[in-house]
C-alpha cells in the first residue's frame, strides 16, 4: 500500500469547485513536486491531506488511516504531516526557539529542557542555530521560511507538505530555502510541494503532478513532464514558464517594470552573468533605442512590440525574439543606418542572428 492513496477526491465551494476528481498515489521517500496554473487547485489539494480543508466528497488514505472518516483522530494524524506555509506562519510574539518547542512540549509531553535541544538540533539543520533566541520580525523572509521549515520537521513527521513556500520571498532569498528542501529530499523524507520553481521540480523531484482544472491532468518522472509530456497543456504550460514575455504596447512604456521582470526571469534560470547581460543590451539597443524611438517618431500611440526569451536549463541555447511586424507598413525601422550600426555591434554577443520572415529577429546568445 502506498503511503499516501487519494481517491475520486473532490472540494466545491458555493461558487468554486477547486478540486472535481483529483486520483493520485505516493509512495514513502518520494519528492512530488506539484506544479500548474495559478487557481488549479494545487493548494486546496495540499491542504486536504492533512484536513485543513474537508474534501466534500472522496477519500484520502494516510498510512492506511481515512482521513476523511468523521471518527480519524485528526491531532494524532497531523502529526505524522508537517506542513510549511507560504506566508511562515511564525507567532511573532515567541522567540524562533519557542516556535519549535511549542508542539513537542504541548503534543509529544517533552521538557522545556528536552524541546530547546531539540530546538537547536532542528535549526542546525536549516543553518540557523545562532538565530535561536531571535525574534521572528527580526530575521529575513528567507531565514522565516526556514525556521517554518524547521517547525515543520519538529514533530519528526512521515510526511513534510509545502504550499508554494518561496511565493512569498524575493527572488534572491528563493535559493537559500531550496536549498534546505532538496537537502531534506536527500534525507529521503516524503514530501508534497506546491512550488512554481521550475528547476527545483525538476532536479529535486521524484515525480512531478501536473494539475489544471482542478484535476490531475499528468504525473510522471521529472524528465516525462518537462521533455516529453503526455497532454499538449502540459506541454503549453512548461513552454510559459520557461520563457519570459513581454509586449511593448505604449511609446512611453514601463521601463523599471519590464527591466526588472527581465532580471527576475534571467536569475531563475541561472543564466550566466553574460548571458543576462547581452539580453538587457539588446531589448535596450533594438527594442527601446531603434523600435520604440521609431514608434515615437511615426507618433504611434500603441506599438505592438513582442519579446520573447527562452531558455535551457542553466541558461543554455538562449534565444530572445523580438517581433515587430506591426511597424513594417511604415518600413523597416531596423533597416536604417543606425539601426544597422547597432545590429553590428550586437551580433558580437550572439552565435547567430536568425531573420526567417519581415520583422521577426531571433537573437541566438552566446
Amino acid at each position: 500500500m502506498s503511503l499516501i492513496e487519494v481517491s475520486h477526491l473532490r472540494k466545491e465551494y458555493p461558487n468554486v469547485i477547486p478540486l472535481r476528481d483529483v486520483n493520485a498515489k505516493v509512495d514513502e521517500g518520494e519528492v512530488i513536486s506539484i506544479i500548474g496554473p495559478s487557481g488549479t487547485g494545487k493548494s486546496t489539494f495540499i491542504r486536504c491531506l492533512n484536513r485543513l480543508e474537508t474534501p466534500t466528497s472522496g477519500s484520502i488514505l494516510v498510512d492506511g488511516v481515512d482521513m476523511c472518516d468523521p471518527n480519524v483522530d485528526l491531532p494524532l494524524m497531523r502529526q505524522k504531516m508537517g506542513m510549511v506555509f507560504q506566508n511562515y506562519a511564525l507567532f511573532n510574539h515567541k522567540l524562533v526557539a519557542e516556535n519549535l518547542m511549542m508542539a513537542p512540549m504541548d503534543l509529544l509531553g517533552l521538557s522545556k529542557q528536552e524541546a530547546y535541544e531539540r530546538a537547536l538540533n532542528l535549526l542546525d539543520q536549516v543553518g540557523l542555530r545562532d538565530k535561536a533566541l531571535s525574534w521572528p520580525h527580526e530575521l529575513s523572509g528567507g531565514q522565516r521560511q526556514r525556521v517554518a521549515i524547521a517547525r515543520g520537521l519538529a514533530m519528526d513527521p512521515k510526511i513534510l507538505l509545502f504550499d508554494e513556500p518561496t511565493s512569498a520571498l524575493d527572488p534572491q532569498m528563493v535559493s537559500e530555502v531550496l536549498s534546505v528542501i532538496t537537502g531534506l529530499a536527500e534525507r529521503g523524507l516524503t514530501m508534497l510541494v506546491v512550488t512554481h520553481e521550475m528547476r527545483f521540480a525538476r532536479d529535486a523531484s521524484t515525480r512531478v503532478f501536473y494539475m489544471d482544472r482542478g484535476e490531475l491532468w499528468e504525473a510522471g518522472p521529472p524528465e516525462q513532464i518537462f521533455e516529453h509530456p503526455q497532454r499538449q497543456e502540459t506541454h503549453d504550460f512548461i513552454f510559459r514558464v520557461r520563457s519570459w514575455e513581454w509586449t511593448i504596447d505604449s511609446s512611453t512604456p514601463d521601463l523599471p517594470a519590464m527591466e526588472a521582470s527581465l532580471a527576475a526571469y534571467c536569475q531563475r534560470q541561472f543564466m550566466s552573468r553574460h548571458a543576462t547581460n547581452a539580453c538587457h543590451h539588446i531589448v535596450e539597443e533594438v527594442a527601446l533605442e531603434q523600435l520604440v524611438r521609431e514608434a515615437r517618431n511615426r507618433k504611434m500611440t500603441n506599438p505592438d512590440i513582442r519579446l520573447t526569451l527562452s531558455a535551457g536549463e542553466g541558461g543554455v541555447d538562449t534565444i530572445l525574439l523580438v517581433d515587430y511586424r506591426s511597424m513594417l507598413p511604415g518600413g523597416d525601422p531596423l533597416q536604417a543606418t543606425d539601426a544597422k550600426l547597432s545590429e553590428a555591434i550586437i551580433s558580437g554577443l550572439c552565435k547567430q542572428v536568425e531573420r526567417n520572415e519581415p520583422g521577426v529577429v531571433r537573437y541566438h546568445l552566446k
